[in-house]
Order: structure tokens, then sequence, then C-alpha cells
């Protein structure tokens, strides 16, 4: 007989289906009904909520399909659905214009990787290190993930800093050129290693019994069938144009809050980092309750690799036809960010355990971050 729990969860699981199936529809109807109109503050807030409930929707379809492929493939779809979300909205804010936008990609894509490195990895290895006292990974496989966001986030976000082939902090067209050709080239090495070569390195480590369980069950988890893994690509599709679509909709209304309340412009690519990340971070979280931290982990450092990897190709191709600058170099507060970043987070994967301690220095650095980006 089943528990009053697992009844009450079945019912929670019905409607979340509903409404993810209802929503990427609902957005694009609302998208096709408001295009090239003027609108009141009442239905830009009804729009934003779509926005909002869309991204929603598009990860917890991801993560259906990446449930039916397992991992590490699992991660590597939520990774780049939310990537696709991420290019989605800076293309979309860019050709928008405005005097900052020549900032926003740069703004955009160390947020994610702050959050994701930080924030991201710090919840997850709190929320392991309260369940089992240490949370445990593979540093080998952890490690070399690590070694490509470092990499990635230096190559494309600090050197722009230092190159003398133009004014500013931006590239030359050769020199991004190149950018975009490294960034993917490393990034399709990274998906080669962790999918084919040394699969076994990005596994789980998880106790007898916990693999096989949804959280809060006692039933088995049962991946999902064909039919129904066909019916949630063909709904990530539509959510995915749905998100592009309000979001370059509601481009201005969101910079004019942010210019309103007084805030930097780079607070807006920390907003859209944070409304794409929100569903990978409560992933994230709910894999390191299961035990399965280094799934977290997986999402945490593959969402940062594919915000740079996949971003900057992108962006560079963009940049053609889109006028003015586009400056990836940071700022000095921000280089420093990263530096302690990559020391914390080196001293944090190679012994592949982990306390609250580091998850409270994770923690901290991520706090700070969004801190100084609203009060730099």
């Amino acid at each position: 007989m089943r528990s009053p729990t697992t009844l009450l969860r079945a019912a929670a699981d019905r409607w979340l289906n509903l409404g993810t199936a209802a929503l990427p529809v609902v957005a694009i109807l609302a998208l096709a009904a408001v295009w090239g109109r003027s609108l009141a503050p009442a239905v830009e807030v009804v729009l934003i909520a779509l926005l909002i409930g869309s991204v929603l929707a598009a990860v917890h379809h991801a993560e259906v399909v990446a449930h039916r492929v397992g991992e590490p493939f699992g991660s590597l779809i939520l990774a780049v659905a939310v990537t696709v979300i991420e290019v989605g909205l800076i293309v979309s804010l860019m050709l928008a214009g405005g005097d900052n936008a020549e900032t926003l990609a740069r703004d955009t894509i160390f947020a994610a990787v702050m959050i994701c490195c930080n924030g991201i990895v710090g919840l997850s290895l709190l929320v392991g290190a309260m369940r089992n006292r240490v949370a445990s990974y593979r540093s080998e496989g952890t490690s070399a993930a690590l070694l490509i966001v470092i990499t990635l986030a230096t190559l494309s976000l600090v050197v722009p800093k230092f190159t003398t082939s133009t004014p500013g902090d931006d590239f030359s067209a050769q020199q991004l050129g190149f950018a975009a050709v490294t960034s993917l080239a490393l990034y399709g090495l990274f998906v080669f290693v962790q999918s084919v070569r040394h699969r076994s390195y990005f596994l789980p480590r998880v106790s007898a019994g916990v693999d096989d369980v949804d959280e809060g069950s006692d039933e088995p988890a049962e991946r999902p069938s064909k039919g129904v893994t066909l019916r949630s690509v063909g709904l990530l599709l539509l959510a995915l144009v749905g998100v592009v679509g309000l979001a370059k909709v509601e481009s201005k209304s969101i910079e004019d809050q942010v210019i309103s309340a007084g805030l930097p412009h780079a607070v807006i690519g920390v907003i859209i980092a944070l409304l794409v990340l929100s569903p990978e971070t409560i992933a994230a979280v709910r894999n390191a309750r299961r035990d399965r931290v280094q799934t977290s982990l997986n999402l945490a450092y593959g969402s940062a690799i594919a915000s740079i990897g996949l971003t900057v190709p992108v962006i560079a191709v963009a940049s053609i036809w889109i006028d003015g600058r586009l400056v990836l170099g940071l700022g000095d507060i921000q280089i420093v960010l990263l530096i302690l970043t990559a020391l914390a987070s080196t001293l944090t994967v190679l012994p592949g355990r982990a306390t609250i301690l580091q998850a409270g220095v994770h923690l901290t650095l991520c706090v700070s971050f969004l801190f100084l980006a609203a009060f730099p």
C-alpha cells in the first residue's frame, strides 16, 4: 500500500508535468500576441512571470531527458540547455542596444562562472557535508573540469585586459576569432573526456541503495519512457524559443528597472545568470541530498564550462551583425575574485573530500561577488 507521502508526491508530480507542458505553449502564444507592441506595466509583469516559468519548464524537460540518458550525459544536457537560454538572453539584450550593451556578455559569463564555482558548489558541499559530515567526490574528474574552467576564464576574460592590439579591454577581430575557436575546441575536448574517454571519472560515488531511489520516496526511480522523453524534447525546444523571444520583448524594461534603482549595469548580467542557473542550483542541491555530490559538481562545473565555451563562439559570430564594441576584459576587482575562486576551488577539489568549512568559503565568495557587483 502506498504511503500518504508517496501519494502526495505523485499528485505534485502530475501538477508539475501539467504546468511544465502548458507553460511553453502559453509563452509562445503570449509572444505572438505582444510582439512589436507597446505594453502596459501589468502585461509586462505577466510576461516576466511567463519568462521565469519558461526557464523552469525548459530545465525540467532537460532534466527528464537527462534522466533517460543517465550520467554524465544528463549533466551535459542540462548544462547545454541552460547555456542556450543564457546565450539567447545575452544576444537579445545586445541586439536591443544601449550604451552598456558592450559589456553585457562579459558580465553575464563572469556572473555564471562565479555563481557556478562558488554558489552551486558551496551549496552542494554544504548539503553533502551536513548529510554525511564529509562530502565525497572523484577528484580526478572534478579537477579536470575545474582545469577547463580556469583555462577558459583566463583566456576569454583576463587576457583581453592585457592585449595590445586594441586600446581597450576588448579583443581584436583576429583575437576574438582565436578565442572562439579555442573555447569551442576545449569544450568539445571536455565533452569527449567526460562522456567517452574517461567517463568513470565523472560518475557519482553513492551509498548502497541510494543511487536508484528518489529523494523522499521508498520506491525505485523509473527512467522516463521513450514517448515521454520525445515529448520533453519537443517542449524543451518550445520553451527555449519562448525564453529567447520573451527576453527580447522585456529587455528594455529589465534595463530600465536596473538603472532606475541606481545599480551598475553589470547587475543585468547577474540577473540573467541567477535566472538561468536557479533551476540548475535546485537540481544540484537535490542530487547532493541524495548523496550524489559528484553529479552536483558535474552540473556546477559543466555549466561554467558551457557558459564560456559555447557563449564566446556565439557572441563572436553575433558581433559581426551587432554594432559597437564587445568588451570581454574583466575589471581589477573581478580578476581578484576570479583568482581567489581558482585558488579556493583547487584546494577544495584536489582532496576529493570537503567539509562545511570549504562550503562556507565558497558561499562567502559567492556572496562577496554579488555584493561587489551591486556596490563596486
